[in-house]
């Protein structure tokens, strides 16, 4: 998505806020971007930076072609930044580097953009630091934050920014657009469940780590049923070695959620909303006989609540090893 317009045929109502800005010339100091992963968070804040700093564009519309938009694209311009977790989470180290960015003038312009990704992950004190900024903006530069979690960025940051909601996308309409691409139905129905984003919906589709993260879950829900004394062992042999970064560790409990809730769906007789099995795997009414619905809706309780811990930097394995013995009561 690299025009406005096509933003607007999945973000229509953040596209108008914020291009009605840009007519008017008064883009905010501060953007808080909330919305889950490809509902193109990245995108607009691609496309806000281009905004600032192209130098033909056709109304709101950005070239993409002039060299500050192919340097921006490829995160290369001197006077937009972007800071990322490192590992875990966003550090102070890493927001005291920024404010001595904001002593100095931009390289080529007065204008510079600071893009902050997964803001929701700031350590308190790196959160507290970047309060500076948004207390005491300068005119001509612009914060664009982030966050799948905007419940924890803390108030004092949210009240500084315009907060943008991005509304979830249709799984549908991804899913069928998908299949026409070529991507076979049972995997598209499953990607499509996991994200909205067309490049890394095809990517995951051929990556050999995702096939085995598939089949490692489905070897954990029959551990939990046929032999639940050796889950501790398997997470610890099998599960931390392959889901090592946050966002591996994410995915796998997203995995394990959407494996828990199709249990359910069998259970009520809901199948056709099943995306992880198919409702003629031996597996899932097995599963269904092994988990009361009580069971499952604590489990997928269970699960929500491990996501949460992650996004808090409480420690991968602790999570886990807590929600193995959750799901085995």
């Amino acid at each position: 998505m690299k025009t406005w317009s096509k933003v607007a045929d999945v973000q229509p109502l953040a596209t108008r806020i914020i291009t009605n800005s840009i007519k008017k010339d008064r883009v905010s100091h501060a953007y808080l971007l909330q919305g889950e992963r490809g509902t193109g968070k990245g995108a607009i804040a691609l496309l806000i930076a281009k905004g600032l700093f192209c130098r033909n564009k056709s109304g709101v519309e950005p070239c993409n072609e002039c060299n500050n938009c192919k340097r921006i694209d490829s995160r290369n311009h001197p006077d937009v930044h972007w800071i990322e977790p490192d590992g875990q989470s966003i550090k102070i180290e890493q927001v005291r580097n920024l404010q001595k960015e904001f002593t100095y003038s931009g390289l080529e312009s007065n204008q510079k953009v600071y893009v902050i990704k997964d803001a929701d992950t700031l350590t308190v004190n790196a959160a507290n630091r970047i309060l500076k900024f948004l207390e005491e903006p300068s005119k001509e530069t612009t914060a664009i934050m982030l966050t799948e979690n905007s419940q924890s960025i803390i108030p004092t940051i949210r009240s500084r920014c315009q907060v943008i909601d991005l509304k979830p996308l249709h799984a549908a309409s991804f899913q069928n657009r998908l299949i026409e691409q070529g991507m076979v139905e049972n995997q598209a129905v499953l990607i499509s469940a996991l994200t909205n984003n067309f490049d890394e919906a095809f990517r995951w589709s051929e990556d050999a780590w995702f096939a085995e993260a598939r089949k490692l879950m489905v070897q954990l829900i029959e551990m939990f049923i046929t032999k639940p004394e050796d889950v501790y062992l398997f997470i610890h042999s099998r599960w931390v070695v392959h889901f090592k970064e946050r966002q591996e560790q994410e995915q796998g409990l997203d995995l394990l959620l959407l494996a828990f809730k199709d249990i359910l769906y069998y259970h009520i007789g809901n199948e056709d909303m099943m995306v992880f099995f198919t409702s003629n795997d031996p597996l899932v009414e097995k599963a269904a006989m092994s988990f009361s619905q009580e069971h499952l809706v604590n489990s997928l309780n269970f699960v929500l609540q491990a996501k949460r811990k992650l996004k808090q930097n409480v420690q991968p394995t602790l999570v886990i090893e807590q929600l193995a013995l959750q799901i085995q009561r």
